[in-house]
């Protein structure tokens, strides 16, 4: 009978904690007929299906009219509804000059419509983290109901649901075993753990126990490759690991990155510069007139200065910008998911990483034997059947060391895996401790299917949890009827099973000494992280029989000891020394042992024998606080839950660093949107931790963050060399309208239309080639910059002003000049295409000169860019096309100019590529000037 259902209990316990009994107790289950129809019943209306559930989100129209809440697209927005009411005005009055009514209006709400469009598809790829998360759910389960097996849809389980599972299903509920045979779970991409979690109902373990340690549990969205087991449901939906999971990614806010932050500052900055302008430039012109009566024309003026202030062609040349920065990031095996992330990278100062895959191989590759006769270290990499057997620094034969002989034999024999050479590399097929074996025998030149031809395998007693070994009985088909058992396994279990010891071609009995320096050898070799597997053989007489009393794994002759360890890859310790070089600190963050983690983090350069080790048990012990003052010391965390690795990037932001963290798994996926920068693994990595992500590493290595975090540098370099290159010729256009009534000059020198042409392909084009300028070689050898720097720090700002200052000057210079003249000619309007053609011209010098901050341009590499030189000279042709193609020159509003016109505009545009030039030797000289004092 089904015990009577109690009040239904809350499912946030540590279940892991309590017996089986208990847990049956409290969930009003039973073992053999688990629940009843009226009990699932009230557990559906009570918990809720078994799915996870979504918080609501923004629509697609509603990111879509939020692109326009940008204050310089509200102010166009504002120019081109004042610009319509004064075409129409004017039309209804029959004093329109223009041919063509409102095209300032048309054109203005074009561009503020493709750039809305243009932040709309950034913003819309999809927050699809949780639905594939959804996708990890079984479909169909297999439960006791009534004390009937059934099929139901996973859906429908409910907290005490009797769950059956067999090789093969993937788990859909949370829950502890009550029978488990044989049992192992693939749990990598909820704990990190790549190799299967043997699992078995046991006692209750300690409330702290780490979520990869919880042996009588099972978990959501994990798979069954082993075994079989019964299973009381403790958590469904988002009561399961997966659902804290979903949980935590939902409450992650999606911050705005530095350069988004840094055009909302600039934005506000210019929208504010420009409204004190117009109301001066209105005011000034009100108080000489002495009347409203210039009102008109004070207002057309004012439409043009708001135009000019805003870079219209800024958002699609850094879309481009960041788009081509993600071309050349694929080209280093990093794929950007979202575009921002490419300047991100550029203000990384701390990166965490996790170990398996990343920092290391994900290959097992034995690096030590331990025998009697001393111990031998192993060279070699992967899984290559290459290397050398090395003893105090001298490469040995294995020939000449019989023991070591015959425990490479054993390792070869007393194996399930096979090694495989398949496109260019060798592969591992089954399991990776037991592949690492077999790469080093054939680093002795034993070949697997050679020894297996001879010693045919007849019995077999497999590896359990309980057990700890694994056992082969071979037939010697060399010398007939003779049988060998080899075993491996914990040296502690094995070497309570073994009487003697082989050394060289003898074998001795196994004393007291010998025993405690095995053991001593054993604890020694996990202390430098290696995964240690003990070996050992003995000869029979006659093959036993399966239902024998007698236990053959007794008597055993001991051979030694191998020692494992995912090796680092070879070029992530250089990786890590550049990192290091400039400024970025690594951290590991794994899921591994302690001792492994810190071992690996040593070889690496990462840790040393000062740093910081911290486990995911000290970590529960410790608040918040606490935690951010241990960051700055800790560069390990070994044993980590996914709360643990949220906590820790937090803390690591709390102290203001900029994050990039990377993961592979399901329990990773909080952590990288959290991050700064979220980084998924492209070969390893689960279809969740990359939709988290800001970035994907096509081959899973440590190296290549370092390099995407370069290309991140470059691309921030390049966005500050167009905004400065932009931002100072608009300054001088504001400037060069702002004066014309000020110094009583009739009418606008600059139509809304004309000042679109000059910020959208005068100033596009050039401003696009500068974003492909190369990196400078001292990239990586400098501090990574301030993610909260304002736009316009470290001499951005002061440039700006100063050069459109300056642009100005010779812009007003001119208009003065230009004005007077075109009023002794037949054409009195020519002198604002005059102002046009040469502001235009003037951007043309500046490009050529701010492709660099410091060195002359005849000091470079006039090729170095070509990109530069082409736009140059399309966007000269494009200019001189407005003025002299007839049909443009309707439509922009422009005169013919005069040879003598035209060498004018020329020979004042040339100025300003001299004054930027002259600037770079006056810094230098002052600079080293400095230096003599």
């Amino acid at each position: 009978m089904t015990s009577p259902t109690p009040s239904l209990p809350n499912l946030t316990r540590d279940w892991h904690a309590c017996s089986a009994d208990d847990t049956l107790k409290i969930l009003g289950s039973d073992a053999d007929r688990g629940l009843n129809a009226a009990e699932v019943e009230a557990r559906s209306r009570h918990y809720g299906p078994n799915e996870l559930r979504e918080t609501i989100k923004r629509t697609r129209w509603e990111i879509f009219l939020d692109q326009f809440s940008n204050i310089m697209l509200l102010m166009l927005i504002a120019v081109a509804i004042v610009a319509g009411i004064l075409d129409f005005l004017a039309l209804q009055s029959g004093s329109l000059q223009s041919g063509i009514p409102f095209k300032d209006t048309a054109a203005i709400l074009v561009i503020v419509i493709l750039n809305g469009i243009l932040g709309y598809v950034q913003e819309v790829r999809a927050e699809a983290a949780l639905a594939a998360l959804k996708k990890m759910a079984s479909s169909r389960v297999r439960v006791v109901r009534d004390g009937e097996a059934r099929e139901i849809d996973a859906p429908e389980l409910v907290p005490g649901d009797i769950l059956l599972v067999e090789a093969g299903v993937q788990l859909a509920a949370d829950g502890q075993l009550l029978e488990a045979s044989n049992l192992q779970i693939r749990e990598s991409a909820l704990t990190g753990e790549s190799e299967a979690a043997n699992k078995h109902a046991t006692t209750p373990l300690a409330p702290d126990t780490p979520l990869g340690d919880r042996v009588n549990m099972v978990f959501s969205g994990t798979e069954v490759v082993q075994g079989r087991g019964k299973i009381i449901i403790t958590g469904t939906g988002m009561a399961t690991e997966l659902g804290k999971i979903a949980e935590m990614i939902q409450g992650v806010e999606n911050e705005k990155t530095p350069l988004q932050k840094r055009m909302t500052q600039l934005g506000n900055v210019l929208v504010t510069g420009s409204l004190i302008l117009v109301a001066l430039v209105i005011a000034i012109g009100i108080l000489r007139a002495g009347n409203w009566s210039p009102l008109r024309e004070l207002v057309e003026i004012s439409l043009s200065m708001a135009v000019a202030v805003v870079p219209e062609g800024l958002p699609a040349v850094i879309t481009v910008t960041l788009a081509l920065g993600t071309q050349r990031m694929v080209r280093r095996n990093a794929l950007i998911r979202k575009l921002p992330a490419v300047e991100t990278l550029g203000s990384v100062n701390t990166i965490c990483s996790d170990k398996t895959g990343t920092l290391t191989q994900n290959k097992m590759i034995v690096r030590e034997v331990e025998t009697l006769g001393g111990s031998v270290s192993v060279k070699g990499e992967g899984y290559e059947p290459v290397g050398d057997f090395c003893q105090e620094g001298e490469a040995i034969a294995t020939q000449d060391r019989p023991e070591l002989q015959a425990l490479l034999v054993a390792a070869v024999l007393c194996n399930d895996s096979l090694l495989r050479y398949e496109e260019n590399e060798w592969h591992i097929l089954g399991d990776p401790t037991e592949g690492s074996l077999l790469a080093l025998a054939g680093k002795a030149g034993l070949e697997q299917e050679s020894l297996k031809s001879r010693f045919q395998r007849v019995a077999e007693l497999p590896f359990s949890s309980e057990r700890k070994r694994m056992s082969v009985i071979c037939l010697d088909n060399e010398y007939g009827e003779s049988y060998s058992l080899f075993s491996k396994g914990s040296p502690e279990m094995l070497l309570g099973r073994c009487q003697e010891y082989q050394l060289g071609n003898e074998t001795e009995i196994l004393t007291p000494d010998r025993r405690h320096a095995i053991l001593n050898a054993n604890n020694q070799m996990a202390a430098r992280g290696l995964r240690v597997l003990g070996f050992a053989y003995k000869v029979i007489d006659e093959l036993p029989h399966p239902k024998a009393e007698e236990d053959p794994e007794q008597e055993m002759i001991w051979l030694g000891l191998t020692g494992a360890i995912d090796a680092p890859r070879p070029e992530v310790s250089l990786a890590v020394q550049h990192s290091k070089e400039a400024g970025i600190r690594p951290i590991m963050i794994t899921g591994d042992h302690p001792l492994t983690a810190r071992a690996i983090a040593k070889e690496l350069g990462i840790a040393d024998e000062n740093t910081l080790t911290l486990t995911g048990q000290e970590l529960e012990k410790l608040s918040q606080q606490d935690l951010e003052l241990e960051v700055e010391r800790a560069s390990v965390y070994a044993r980590v839950s996914p709360e643990h690795k949220l906590r820790i990037v937090r803390a690591l932001q709390a102290r203001n660093c900029f994050v990039a963290m990377t993961g592979d798994g399901v329990n990773d996926a909080p952590a990288l949107k959290q991050a700064d920068i979220g980084i998924a693994m492209g070969i390893t990595g689960t279809d969740v931790s990359k939709e988290a992500s800001d970035m994907v590493l096509l081959d899973d290595n440590f190296a290549t963050i370092v390099a995407a975090t370069e290309e991140g540098r470059v691309v921030y370099t390049n966005i500050r060399r167009f905004i400065k290159y932009i931002l100072g010729s608009n300054v001088g256009e504001v400037i060069t309208i702002a004066s014309a009534p000020i110094l009583g000059l009739s009418g606008v020198p600059l139509t809304p239309l004309q000042i679109l042409w000059m910020n959208l392909v005068t100033d596009g084009l050039p401003a696009l080639a500068l974003a492909v300028e190369p990196a400078s070689p001292d990239v990586m050898k400098q501090p990574p910059h301030n993610p909260n720097e304002s736009i316009f720090a470290r001499g951005l700002g002061s440039y700006i002003v100063r050069i459109g200052i300056i642009f100005s000057i010779f812009s007003i210079t001119l208009m003065l000049i230009a004005y007077h003249e075109s009023l002794a000619t037949d054409n009195p309007e020519s002198w604002k295409t005059m102002v046009f053609t040469t502001l235009c011209l003037a951007q043309m010098g500046h490009a050529i000169a701010a492709r660099s901050f410091s060195r002359l341009t005849i000091e470079m590499n006039w090729f170095g860019n070509p990109s530069l030189l082409w736009a140059v000279l399309v966007t000269t042709a494009l200019q001189l096309a407005i003025v002299y193609v007839p049909f443009l020159r309707d439509f922009f509003g422009t005169q013919v100019l005069t040879a003598k016109q035209l060498g004018i505009c020329l020979g004042f545009s040339s100025l300003m590529f001299v004054w930027v030039e002259m600037e770079k030797l006056f810094v230098r000289s002052f600079l080293q000037g400095r230096r003599k004092i």
